[in-house]
């Protein structure tokens, strides 16, 4: 009977190559691309390449799985996406219904014709853009960051990162990429490379790196189908870290870009990762209100390190200790000993808290320990950023904003510190009195023609 049924498949194929003759050109845009978002994309996708297998574009199906080719042009037969997606009882797909004679006719078709891509050229990469992005007002800013030596002032705006002098904080490059909306950003230790998170929301997560010194892009990687978050450097700056809304923690290698370990355990978004001083483990944060402890080698599960109250928000990790601060969605900002907390008992003690400080007014979205340790800075939706030292003493306010902050960097080399967020503006603080210092807008401004004419 199997000898019969490969007969049958085979004679199927051969009539399918034969009867392509004088019929219209399959669509791989409008006829083959929806049959794989229906049925396949969900299990072959950048975010969980099943086999290792992408069918997203014509470039990754071309490119195959961790089995080799799967298409084989003009030459169904010979094509190991045809065996597993045909027959009375299909291989693929795995869950939903399996696509119909009539589908698997079309794609025949299709590889028949040579596997064509008919993509239009606005469709292929709709996101990338020709030249840097026009801003007619302040962008939301849900980034910022220092470099090492303080020089150079990071600040994520729309498609791109800008690079501010520090000192007079001019704009010196724009760093434009595909991702429209940047969500982290995050030097490496020895201030070379800038790591970049973000993407477009329910479309692409992506991960870029680039050369500081040269404004060059390295690598840009779509490593998930929705928005990334939270990237850090591991210690040796060999492995970036970072976070998503599709509740995964990734650790990648910062020079190509490949997947050196998925973590799945959260069952919300993950918003901040960190590595541990060693390099180690990675910490990660949530909305599932999970801090979870990663073994960075195997990428094992060991141990949430505190009790679940709130959602994690944001945090900072002390930058001598392995203390992690959290601001929360309640309100609350916490210190916890990166450790396992395997003492807990069954009434579920806080075993690793270390500090809690006194509640804010709404939640903290920004937390931003000193560059020495000693103090520690929050901010949320309230209109002002209060600065503490880490045994809970109030040291400064910040005023003025008039919107939410959504970030918080300390210059590593001067008393300053800065705040952003939703006005798009920043501000220039001195830490011990809370006093002003400037402010200013990183986004070159521009009277956009349809604007004026109204």
């Amino acid at each position: 009977m199997k000898i019969a049924g490969l007969v049958l498949f085979y004679s199927s194929i051969a009539v399918a190559s034969f009867s392509v003759e004088g019929q219209d050109p399959v669509s791989y845009y409008k006829q083959v691309v929806p049959l794989f978002k229906r049925s396949c994309t969900g299990c072959h996708n950048p975010g969980k390449m099943k086999g290792e297998l992408d069918l997203t574009s014509s470039a990754s199906i071309r490119k195959g799985g961790k089995h080799g080719t799967i298409i084989s042009e003009s030459d169904p037969a010979k094509s190991h996406l045809i065996e597993e997606i045909s027959g009375d009882d299909p291989s693929m797909p795995k869950e939903g219904d399996p696509l119909t004679k009539d589908e698997v006719a079309l794609i025949e078709r299709w590889i028949v014709q040579g596997a064509k891509d008919d993509t239009p050229a606005d469709k292929l990469n709709p996101y990338k853009l020709t030249e840097p992005p026009k801003y007619a007002a302040p962008a939301v800013i849900p980034s910022m960051a220092f470099s090492p030596d303080g020089g150079i002032l990071a600040v994520a705006g729309y498609h791109e990162v800008l690079l501010e002098k520090a000192g007079d904080y001019a704009l010196d490059a724009r760093l434009v990429g595909e991702s429209p909306k940047v969500e982290s950003i995050a030097f490496s230790r020895d201030g070379k490379l800038l790591a970049v998170s973000g993407g477009a929301p329910a479309v692409f997560g992506e991960v870029q790196i680039w050369d500081v010194a040269t404004h060059k892009q390295l690598g840009a990687y779509k490593v998930s189908i929705d928005s990334l978050y939270g990237i850090s450097f591991s210690p040796d700056d060999s492995k970036v870290a970072v976070g998503g809304a599709d509740k995964s923690v990734r650790i990648l290698n910062a020079a190509d870009g490949k997947e050196l370990v998925k973590f799945d355990n959260h069952s919300d978004w993950v918003f901040r990762t960190i590595f541990t001083l060693d390099g180690k483990r990675v910490l990660s944060g949530s909305r599932d209100r999970a801090m979870k402890l990663i073994d960075v080698e195997n990428g094992q599960f060991i141990d949430d390190i505190n009790k679940l109250i709130e959602p994690v928000l944001c945090f900072s990790r002390h930058p001598k200790e392995d203390l992690i601060a959290y601001g929360g969605d309640l309100g609350n900002a916490r210190v916890y000993k990166i450790s396992d907390n395997q003492s807990r008992t069954a009434a579920n003690n806080d075993k690793n808290l270390v500090k809690e400080f006194e509640r804010q007014s709404g939640p903290i979205y920004a937390i931003a320990y000193s560059p020495d340790g000693s103090k520690l800075a929050l901010g949320g939706t309230g209109t002002d950023v209060r600065i503490y030292k880490t045994e809970g003493e109030s040291v400064a306010t910040l005023k003025g904003h008039e919107g939410a902050v959504f970030t918080i960097a300390w210059n590593p080399t001067k008393a300053e510190i800065l705040t952003a967020g939703y006005e798009g503006t920043i501000r220039v603080f001195e830490p011990e009195s809370g006093k002003l210092i400037k402010s200013f807008v990183p986004f070159p401004i521009e009277k956009l023609a349809h604007i004026a004419a109204n």
